[in-house]
Parts: structure tokens; sequence; C-alpha cells
């Protein structure tokens, strides 16, 4: 019995199946549009999803769409009407669409598929807490839901047993934290809905001097996380800006221009909103521990996405483990649509967990066989060798070791924003001047912002203060003491983005200013050919660790395809890529043959 999900309209459409209750696929997408962030009906996302299971629409039992249209229609008229007749010019760009398109889902998604079948619309945070909880290795567990709004909700717990997930209460629109965030990271002149990691990675270069501002100008914050926000700072509820004239006097002036320098000012804004965030986040959790009185705790939404919020989380006690849903934004709202589907409408049991979550590692998108890739390099008349995986191994943990750095593409593309292995460009994470190269001449980006590295899961704890696995980078541990390296006295004293320039441990390229890292944890059972590659560079180096980032550039979703990767990598400053079991060296390509495959230049904004 298969069930399909979908996401779409507001950011990261997405697609996902479930056959009897098992994903089968899921993908955004922007992987196939190569449009970032694109919001449109996923026909390109659904249609990989069938062709994963080899069927066609009409073999679904039940389609199911993320959330109510027609109620989060009723929240954007009453919220003008509230506000006017401020906000008309984002009313009149805003309503023609929805008059237009997403009124009539039904209808669309019927003549988009050309399905007859039924059709259900779970709620936007119900679609969230199942997909954080149904596929987490719990039983049963709370569940905490964060994001920017859905219909009316902006926060909401609960508690997940069994089949069922029951919502228990929510925070209710404009007075959102995902909301505030993204004011601040307009403000730091970063783009909404995008920028949000870039402010969480500026934080630690900036000191918290407008924490008490924020708690007395923008929100009345409760011990148990609720709040509300004061309006007079924002223009968000109607306007076409997140934050208003007020907000601009509290802060010293206009925001910053994007592209712009980045001063002081941005610094200590993002550690400190930063801040307020981690301390909204936990008295969140620690209310809803009261409530529940659950010992383990699912997270989904946006916000889940913060994971120094995430690692504080854990740190802090409160729970004896977290779940993150992966794909934790819009996009994973397929998923959990599709859940509720065959657990509450059709209720079917859930699947036995056995101490294991049931995402597989998140590699649940397109995959392309070595016959495949093949048959497009010799379309294409692309110079590459073969290589048994042995060999294939070999050659490129001796190249990573000699500080080349590689695009690696490999199996099921990943689902959500992290790449883990399968679509990633990999890199030594100990030469010092590593993070500056990888940031600047391949993935053209702003030069402060960290990499993640990729551990062995069994030497993570060597390496980083955690004592469990963290396999989809959604948790942030410090480096260990004994892989630090000492400051001297000068280097103490160093402030802001001149931080950047100094080794901090034994991995600096992987080791931000405050000594944190974005760990992913690889096991064998999960990804044996990344944990292989991995097993040789530590037996080369003595190191298990590489510095793994996504296989993209500013402003371009992930690979997605074999010709996707070449194209970035005949534009970047990569020196090997791997497709499959085929190595491709740069100084054997015809310069000229990126730009002719897929033509059009990277948006590098």
């Amino acid at each position: 019995m298969y069930i399909l999900g979908i996401s779409a309209f507001y950011h990261d459409a997405a697609a996902c199946l479930l056959e009897d209750g098992r994903i089968v696929a899921a993908a955004q997408e922007e992987r196939f549009s190569r449009v970032k962030h694109d919001a449109r009906f996923p026909r390109q996302a659904i249609e990989y999803c069938l062709s994963e299971a080899g069927i066609q629409a009409g073999d679904l039992a039940l389609v199911a769409f993320y959330d109510k249209p027609f109620i989060k229609f009723e929240r954007i008229l009453e919220t003008y009407l509230q506000f006017a007749p401020r906000g008309l010019a984002s009313f009149l760009q805003a309503i023609p669409l929805w008059i237009r398109k997403k009124l009539w889902m039904s209808d669309l998604i019927r003549k988009a598929l050309d399905y007859e079948g039924e059709l259900i619309f779970p709620e936007h945070h119900e679609s969230h807490a199942a997909s954080a909880f149904f596929p987490s290795p719990f039983s049963r567990a709370a569940i905490l839901t964060i994001d920017g709004v859905g219909e009316w909700a902006t926060a909401s717990y609960g508690r997940g047993e069994g089949n069922k997930v029951t919502l228990l209460a929510e925070l209710h629109f404009p007075h959102s934290l995902g909301l505030l965030y993204s004011a601040f990271t307009y403000f730091t002149g970063f783009r909404v809905n995008s920028g949000e990691y870039k402010l969480m990675g500026l934080a630690p270069y900036g000191e918290p001097r407008y924490v008490q501002a924020i708690y007395d100008h923008l929100i009345d914050l409760k011990e148990d996380g609720s709040f509300k926000l004061n309006l007079d700072y924002f223009d968000f509820p109607v306007g076409l800006r997140m934050t208003g004239r007020r907000f601009e006097q509290l802060f010293g002036g206009p925001p910053r221009r994007p592209e712009g320098p980045i001063t002081r000012r941005e610094m200590d804004l993002a550690r400190s909103i930063q801040e307020v965030t981690e301390e909204i986040v936990l008295r969140m959790a620690r209310h809803v521990r009261r409530e529940t009185g659950e010992r383990h705790l699912c997270l989904a939404g946006g916000v889940a996405l913060n994971c120094v919020a995430n690692g504080r989380l854990l740190r802090s006690g409160l729970f004896e483990d977290l779940w993150i849903q992966p794909a934790a934004g819009d996009a994973g709202g397929a998923l959990g649509a599709a859940y509720i589907g065959w657990h509450h409408v059709l209720d079917r049991s859930a699947e036995p967990k056995n101490g294991r979550d049931l995402q597989q590692g998140s590699y649940l998108g397109p995959s392309y066989s070595n016959e495949a890739i093949q048959a497009f390099l010799e379309a294409q008349g692309i110079a590459a060798r073969y290589l048994e995986t042995e060999a294939l191994l070999e050659t490129v943990s001796e190249a990573l070791a000699r500080g080349k750095v590689v695009g690696w593409f490999q199996g099921r593309m990943e689902f959500g924003p992290r790449a883990l292995g399968n679509r990633s460009i990999l890199a030594d994470p100990r030469p010092p001047e590593m993070q500056s190269r990888l940031n600047l001449k391949i993935k053209f980006r702003e030069g402060f912002r960290p990499f993640a590295p990729a551990v062995l899961a069994e030497k993570a704890s060597e390496w980083f203060q955690m004592d469990r696995e963290s396999p989809y980078m959604l948790l942030v541990a410090e480096v260990r003491e004994e892989k630090r390296l000492p400051l001297s006295p000068q280097e103490q004293t160093l402030q802001g983005l001149a931080k950047l320039k100094v080794p901090r441990s034994l991995i600096p390229a992987v080791t931000h200013v405050d000594y944190s890292s974005r760990v992913q944890t690889v096991n064998r059972r999960d990804n044996p050919l990344f944990y292989a590659l991995l097993e040789r560079f530590e037996a080369r180096t003595g190191c298990p660790v590489l510095v793994n980032t996504s296989f993209n550039v500013r402003g371009e979703p992930i690979v997605c395809s074999p010709e996707d990767a070449y194209r970035c990598f005949m534009r970047t400053g990569m020196d090997l890529l791997v497709l499959g079991n085929y190595l491709l060296e740069k100084a054997e390509q015809p310069q000229t043959l990126g730009e002719e495959i897929g033509r059009g230049a990277y948006a590098l904004d």
C-alpha cells in the first residue's frame, strides 16, 4: 500500500513515498529544478518517488498534503484585517496567488497527478510532529516542534506513542521563535529562509551585548518558554520587510546591506539572538518534560536545525536522548503528512524499531549506477578512470592526505539540507589553510563560515566531547581539550573575524572559533563506503576525521545527478571528482566542457 506525502508553495517543496509504512523515497524539488529552496509544486520530486517504487499515481492508496490551506488563508486574511491599512502592498502581492492556486490545492493535486483517490490535509505542526516521532528510534516520546508559522501555530508540543501523535498545546502567530530568528537574519544582511545557518555560524565571533535589549524591548518570555513579541518593532505580519524602524533605532541604524562588510554589530547581534534562542528552547523543553513526563524528546520544525541549540539541549540532561528529523523544515512535512495517512487515517500499527531510527541514514533520493555514469561520461567525452572499490578507496584517501579536495558522489542522495557522505565535498581537516580555501575557492561563500567534521562513530568521543552518535549532523559538540592547540597571549586577545586565522586544534578546518564542531558520526551500517574511506584516511594519517561539506556552491542546491556534479566540479577549485567507481582529475578535463554541460551560471547570492 503506497502513500504519497507532499509539501509545497512556501519554501523547500518536497515529496515522500511510503510503502506499507516504510520510506521508499523522499526528495526536495530544488534538487531536480536546480532552483534553491524551490517552493513550486514538486512535480519532479513526485515523479522520482513514483519511479523509485515502479508505480503510477493510480496505485496510490492516499495522498497527503502537509498543511491546511484554508486555515492558513484564514490566518492571512485576519492578520491583514487586524493591521489594516498597513500591509496593502503585501496584501496585493500575496492574495492573487492564493485565489489562483493555493486555495484549490485538491484540484491542483488531482490534476497534476491524474489522481482520483483519497486526499488528506493534516495540520502543519501535526505533520512536523509525525515526521519527528514516527521515524525516531523511540516507541514513545515527547515531541516539540518550532518553526516560523504553519496555519496559526508557531510552536507546539505533545506526545507520541505507538502509532499515534497527540499535540497538547501550541503557540500562535505572530509570536514565533522562527520568525524572530529570521528577523535578525534579515537585519544582519542575510537571506531569510536560507541565511539562518550563516547567523548561527557568525554568533561565536560576537559578544552577547544585545541580549538584555532583546528581553527588554522585543520579547516577553515566560518560564514555560511561551512568549509574546512586541510587534511595534517588526514588519513581518503584513509588510514586505522583517523589521521596522523601531528595530533599527534599537540596534543602531538600518539593516546591513547584503554583501556589505560584517561589523562588530552584526557579530554581537548574531551572538545575542543565538543565546536568546537557546534559552527559549531550553525553557520550552523543560516545560514539555514536566507536562509529559517522557524521557525522550523528538524535534522538528525549522528551528530544530539550529544544531547549537540542540547540543545545548542535549547537554542540559532534561531528556535522556533526543532525535531530530534530518529534514526538519518544510521538506520534512511531506514525510510527516504521509505518516499521518498511514498511522492515523488508515490506523496501521507502528513498525518495530529495536532502538534504531527508520530514516535509513536519510539516503532516500536518486542513485545512479556505474552503467548510468559511464553512459554520461562517454556521451560527453569526459576523461575518467574506472577503479575497483579497493583501489578507489586507496587512491582517494591518499589524495586527501596530500591536501586534495574531492567531490564525492555515491549512492542515494540525502533528504534534508545536509550532505551526509553521498553528495559531499571532502578534504583533510588538518591543514590550517583548508577552511579558507574551501570557503573562498570552492564553495564561494563567506570566509567566516565553519565546516563540519565527519568522523568514524567509534572514534568520535576521542576527538569531540560527545557520548553518542550524531549521524545527521544536527548536534554541536566541542573538540576535546587534548586535541586543542594552545593560544599565545596575543591570540587570546583577538576580536571578531581576526579569530578566524588562528588554528585552534589538530583539526582546525572543522574547529570553530569557540572550539565547537557540527559533528557527523559515520557508522558502517548506514554508509559502508564512506565509513571505509574514513578508515583508510585514518590508516594513512592517524586522523579518523574528514571535512564534509555539501556538494554545491553558494546559491545552488546540492547536486543530484552526475551532470550536476561534473558542472560543479569544473567551475570550482576541486581537484578530483569521484562518480561511483569513476575517478576524474581536473587536470585531464577540457576546460570548456563544464560550461557546455548544463549551461547557466551560479547565482552567488
